[in-house]
């Protein structure tokens, strides 16, 4: 069975969808595609242009939402997602808080101002950075450390696509040159280091920061 993966590194969606088959020993291949210039024959894996998109023989799918229940389902092993009605709506709601109200600020407003704008060369949007940092995070970062209040994991006793889909979000900011403040957000930054810690999660970090250091090391 062929699964390929088509996306690019520093995506969050796409981190999203490699975390979770490497955690579920899921194997596949990493087709490397430019979001900014992809191939025109793209549109004929996704109409949107977007990534990810799963390849699974002659079927694809996109969006990392849609892969990963796809792939849980195909491979039940290792389940990241809950078998209760109840959990698996949460599960659905934190994904959904992670891809949207996360993905603006932590990538689309810190991380994409400075890495990517002086990666394609044009200049950081610093106070779009700011107001992010100052307005837009706090209130969602507060959310999510009373939730985190006392577990380990947002949604029941064990890791779960919603604890993923918020990780991947947090590497991004990472990359951005910000952190969770530990002190403001005690249990999502213990919950953040957790994750990162994570195999999966700490070599593709690894891989990442050494690319993303050289772009923002540029004058």
């Amino acid at each position: 069975m062929e699964l390929k993966l088509y996306g690019a590194a520093l995506s969050p969606f796409v981190r999203k969808t490699r975390i979770f088959m490497q955690e579920k020993n899921i194997p596949f291949e990493a087709i490397h595609i430019d979001p900014n210039n992809p191939p025109e024959d793209f549109v004929n894996l996704n109409p949107l242009k977007r990534i990810p998109v799963l390849q699974h023989g002659d079927r694809t799918l996109a969006d990392s939402a849609v892969i990963c229940r796809y792939l849980e389902s195909l491979f039940p092993e290792n389940p990241l997602y809950p078998t209760d009605a109840w959990e698996q709506a949460r599960c659905a709601w934190f994904e959904k808080f992670a891809d949207y109200e996360l993905g603006v600020c932590c990538t689309f407003s810190v991380f994409r101002n400075r890495v990517i704008m002086p990666l394609v060369g044009r200049p950081c949007d610093e106070e779009k950075v700011q107001k992010a940092l100052n307005s837009t995070i706090p209130p969602l970062f507060a959310y999510l450390d009373n939730e985190l209040a006392g577990k380990e994991f947002l949604v029941g006793e064990q890791m779960t696509i919603a604890d993923i889909a918020v990780a991947s979000q947090m590497v991004n900011l990472l990359h951005g040159g910000e952190s969770v403040d530990k002190e403001r957000y005690p249990n999502l930054a213990a919950h953040t280091e957790r994750m990162h810690a994570r195999p999966a999660f700490a070599s593709t970090i690894a891989k990442e920061s050494g690319f993303v250091e050289k772009v923002r090391a540029k004058p």
